[in-house]
């Protein structure tokens, strides 16, 4: 978020989701978050009396909103620039209940609870287990920051809000062939192999891509996120390969999103098996998908790369 900026704010009222307690009540159940990030207390966070001071906690807060607007799918600055404003910091309030201390693993709550005409205000929580440690309010304005004057939160920002908290998907999965795909998937893949990690681009661009199944992963605003494709190995046999999601995105559940529909494909159309060629990096992330390695590392363009493969 952006350095706080004296603005009016305007009255706050109400979203309508079942998270929201007493009107002029923190939010203080952990039952009343949907997102949660989960950080641990570093040495540097504890002060003389051996618990976090008492200002770190505004930048879990910072950290766990940053977070937040993971989870809505949403790159921040560029979402910003399409909306046409930024939002600034106007209050913040904490409330602090018991302590954490060195190497606690604590969990840090976030609820969109009332939206006004340019404002709006963020609940958090941070807990340790069950035991609710710090509770905090968060203001901040919308405004347009050439002028920095404030302006009306625009209506598809409110919505995706109110979806997110209502529990429901941040992104849309589509599958389809490169004449469909192609040109999204080509901005992800470029900026993330090419531009990122260095791969020649001759080596990218295979001739393989006409004849896959491609995924695509686009959020509320239709903005592309992650892309993925799917071809067949051997008969039976599902190869996926050019996994990619933007950098912003990472940590979040758009890949895995991109994953899971690929597999699904694959599964319709009768492929017993999946296989894919995993960069070490990323092993993790397909083991909690179901995948085990398979033979020796390998270099591929220049990475460390293990055969990965799951039944269907």
């Amino acid at each position: 978020m952006t350095a706080s900026v004296c603005f009016a704010v305007d009255a706050v009222p109400e979203i309508a989701t079942p998270a929201t307690n007493a009107k002029h009540a923190m939010t203080t159940a952990r039952s009343d978050y949907r997102f949660f990030e989960r950080l641990r207390v570093r040495w540097a966070e504890v002060d003389m009396q051996q618990i976090v001071f008492n200002a770190h906690y505004l930048m879990y807060f910072d950290t766990a909103v940053a977070g937040y607007w993971r989870a809505l799918a949403i790159p921040y600055h560029e979402t910003m620039a399409y909306l046409g404003g930024d939002f600034y910091a106007r209050k913040a309030t904490v409330e602090y209940h018991a302590s954490a201390r060195y190497d606690d693993l604590i969990d840090v709550g976030v609820h969109t609870q009332r939206i006004g005409n340019s404002s709006m205000l963020l609940a958090c929580a941070v807990f340790r287990g069950e035991q609710l440690l710090v509770a905090g309010e968060l203001v901040y304005v919308f405004a347009d920051p050439a002028t920095m004057t404030s302006k009306p939160i625009p209506q598809e920002f409110r919505d995706l809000l109110q979806a997110y908290e209502a529990g429901k998907s941040m992104v849309e999965v589509r599958l389809g062939r490169w004449s469909e795909l192609g040109e999204a998937a080509r901005k992800i893949r470029s900026q993330v192999f090419v531009d990122e990690q260095r791969i020649p681009a001759e080596m990218e661009w295979d001739g393989a891509d006409d004849g896959c199944v491609h995924a695509l992963a686009c959020n509320r605003f239709g903005v592309p996120l992650a892309t993925g494709r799917l071809l067949e190995h051997v008969p039976g046999v599902a190869k996926i390969g050019r996994m990619a999601v933007l950098a912003p995105m990472r940590g979040s559940k758009v890949g895995r999103a991109v994953l899971d529909a690929l597999l699904q494909h694959a599964r319709e159309r009768g492929d017993r098996e999946a296989l894919l060629h995993a960069q070490l990096g990323a092993a993790p992330f397909y083991s909690r998908a179901g995948f085990v390695a398979r033979g020796p590392v390998f270099d591929e363009a220049g990475i460390p790369h293990v055969e990965m493969v799951r039944p269907l």
